[in-house]
């Protein structure tokens, strides 16, 4: 009987990763599996407690946290978030997205909580990376693969901001990754409290997630893996180094990116897509993390069919919540309407399939080529999660 190591040795052995940790649970049954290195040499066996980064899996951690706010009062999701980002509280959207940055118009209404909770501000990736707009994201912003040490501090990274026009109307369209990390500066402005000192008290220690934050310390950057690309050279074969153990998750960075900033491991991700799966309950009857209603928020589809087939780049016909994706339809046999979860552009993936009671989750060390398709090694294990 295929197991999942079986699934993914055959990528370790063919060179296309160096190695992978990987989670599959339904009920009471637990399938984890690691295997290969950790590094390309081969000098540092893959181990279950291996320290990824997980990139764009922290954009669920954060919606989470934007609800603890909203359930305690601090805002509603309808609310404007100008009080709190000034640098928002009165935007311009260019007036045709292919247009020029300086021929602007008034936005119609405010940006909401809700907006950047649902990717739907007007700021954010379109499927053409052309537009003059979005060049500001790269330059001004460096949205794109996390680099945390290259971003300034959340007050000038929204002073830079604040002199980007939006690319479309809020409400109007779906744009990929800038909303969380506005998220992140939302969420320590109206707590008062940096970004990683509330998620680490208020989620990653009930959890008893460990492992995760912004940055790894020095007495475990043994367990934290290498990061890699396919290399660029003659016949693409190979992988070439992005990020090494000591590189630029090993200090704290000036900017604690809610979109893609986090490290992580298989167990503390598990732990926070348990609590989801449980509707926001801890484990062990100590109490809940989440009212039930803000965990059914995030994993709802909140999308038009427009505003799903105008972003088929990032999301293949799928639907968003807070956070995440929604599976609407079933184009491959991973699909199940309901799973909701995300990838990360460092090769992670996270999903929970409620119909189920699944949890899958996968950790590699090579980073995607694009938003879409998904790697082989990670459509292979959709596939076997899926029972398919």
């Amino acid at each position: 009987m295929t197991g999942l190591r079986e699934v993914l040795e055959p990528f370790v052995d063919s060179g296309a990763l160096p190695g992978a940790v990987g989670l599959v649970a339904r009920g009471g049954r637990v399938e984890v599996e690691a295997v290969g290195s950790a590094d390309a040499e081969g000098s540092a066996p893959m181990v279950r407690d291996s320290v990824f980064r997980v990139a764009s899996l922290t954009k669920p951690v954060i919606a989470a946290a934007v609800m603890m706010l909203a359930e305690e009062g601090r805002f509603a999701l309808t609310d404007p978030v100008g009080p709190w980002l000034p640098e928002l509280a009165s935007p311009v959207v260019v007036r045709t997205p292919a247009g020029p940055v300086d021929d602007v118009v008034p936005a119609t209404r405010p940006i909401t909580v809700a907006d950047l909770l649902t990717f739907r501000a007007g700021i954010g990736f379109p499927d053409d990376f052309t537009l003059p707009a979005v060049a500001l994201l790269f330059t001004e912003l460096k949205q794109g693969p996390p680099q945390p040490q290259q971003v300034p501090a959340p007050d000038a990274w929204m002073k830079a901001l604040s002199r980007i026009p939006l690319l479309h109307q809020p409400g109007e369209a779906w744009l990929y990754n800038t909303c969380s990390d506005i998220l992140g500066v939302l969420i320590a402005r109206v707590s008062g409290s940096p970004l990683p000192v509330f998620l680490e008290e208020r989620i990653f220690e009930p959890l008893g997630m460990a492992d995760t934050g912004f940055s790894v310390p020095a007495a475990d950057l043994g367990r934290f893996t290498w990061c890699y690309r396919a290399a660029s050279g003659a016949g693409g074969a190979g992988l070439e180094l992005v990020d090494a153990p000591d590189g630029q998750w090993s200090v704290p960075p000036a900017f604690p990116s809610g979109a893609g900033g986090l490290v992580s491991t298989v167990d503390d991700l598990y732990a926070f897509q348990r609590m989801l799966l449980a509707g926001g309950a801890l484990e062990g009857e100590r109490g809940r993390l989440l009212a039930e209603e803000s965990v059914q928020r995030m994993t709802t589809d909140w999308l038009t069919p427009d505003q799903r087939a105008g972003a088929e780049l990032f999301l293949e016909g799928q639907g968003w919540g807070f956070g995440g994706s929604v599976d609407v339809e079933v184009r491959a046999p991973w699909n199940v309407p309901g799973r909701y979860g995300w990838i990360g552009g460092t090769g992670t993936a996270a999903h929970i399939t409620p119909s189920t009671g699944t949890v899958a989750i996968l950790l590699t060390q090579v980073e995607l080529a694009g938003p879409t398709p998904p790697p082989e090694a990670m459509q292979a294990f959709w596939r076997y999660a899926a029972g398919a």
